[in-house]
């Protein structure tokens, strides 16, 4: 659900019951879910066959920093995962460990813009061009209408064989205060996907996609992709689902050169996350 700094630190919560809602509600919620993804399929398929493709293909230029910037971001986002899980105090709360979280992936990212602009990246370079916000639009939230149905089926699939863990499911299980809610959502919905977007679909793969010739830049998705999956270990099978999600967020980018609809898909798919966490479990407290 997030780039994780501090995700590791452990916080014990005690087992909660499920709350069961009407078997009404969930049928009409699949069948939504599942009529959005199949509409999508087909749309995909229509495109394929008039041999257009599946998301528009945008100009841009290849991005001007180099691996070794690529490297610095990096250790700086694992020097700030590692100085904010020391700043912690010996039993932190869940909620402490997720502000921590969120203060790593704002420094971060604010040192990844800053040190990328040296570079000569601009926010074109950086994939926040506004221009086509429109599509990005549709491609975000025709992206999730996609992708939710098959992702959230095979997560929950997974689920029964290595339960899922993440310290967002673990704080919303503890507490929903409005607190608690808020850094849920700040962390979950708004910081993680910014962050998360940025540095594995623009830099990371962006990079990639420079070092490659234009008949081989799928290689730098599925790279990319990958390594989006891997920061995820530690929370179940979880991985598997997202190296999907990981394909889709990065070929949106591959074709538009832009991060916006990306960052909005990741964006929703976290927050129907949240949303069936919030009800499918009450917290004990």
């Amino acid at each position: 659900m997030q780039f994780d700094a501090v995700a590791n630190e452990t916080v014990a919560v005690d087992p909660v019951p499920t709350v069961a809602p009407t078997a009404p509600f969930w049928v009409g919620l699949g069948i939504v879910a599942v009529g959005a993804s199949l509409i999508m399929v087909a749309r995909v398929i229509a495109r394929l066959r008039a041999g257009v493709p599946v998301v528009a293909y945008r100009p841009h230029a290849d991005v001007p920093w180099r691996g070794i910037d690529v490297a610095v971001v990096g250790v700086a986002y694992l020097a700030a995962a590692s100085v904010a899980g020391a700043c912690l105090p010996p039993a932190p709360t869940v909620v402490t460990v997720l502000i921590a979280n969120l203060a790593a992936l704002a420094g971060t990212t604010l040192f990844a813009i800053w040190h990328l602009h040296l570079r000569g990246a601009d926010r074109h370079a950086l994939g926040w061009d506004s221009a086509s916000w429109r599509d990005d639009l549709r491609l975000g939230v025709g992206g999730l209408a996609l992708v939710v149905a098959p992702l959230l089926g095979l997560a929950t699939v997974l689920d029964r064989i290595v339960p899922y863990e993440h310290p967002i499911v673990d704080l919303l299980l503890a507490d929903r205060s409005g607190l608690t809610l808020a850094v849920v959502i700040v962390s979950a919905v708004v910081a993680a996907p910014i962050a998360e977007e940025l540095f594995f679909r623009r830099i990371l793969q962006g990079w990639l996609e420079s070092r490659l010739p234009t008949p081989q830049r799928g290689g730098a998705v599925v790279a990319s992709a990958g390594l989006f999956a891997a920061a995820h270990l530690g929370q179940g099978l979880a991985p598997v689902p997202l190296f999907v999600l990981g394909i889709v967020l990065g070929w949106m980018a591959l074709q538009t050169g832009s991060i916006v609809g990306c960052t909005l898909l990741h964006a929703l798919f976290n927050a129907v996350s949240v949303g069936l966490v919030l009800l499918t479990t009450r917290p004990t407290g």
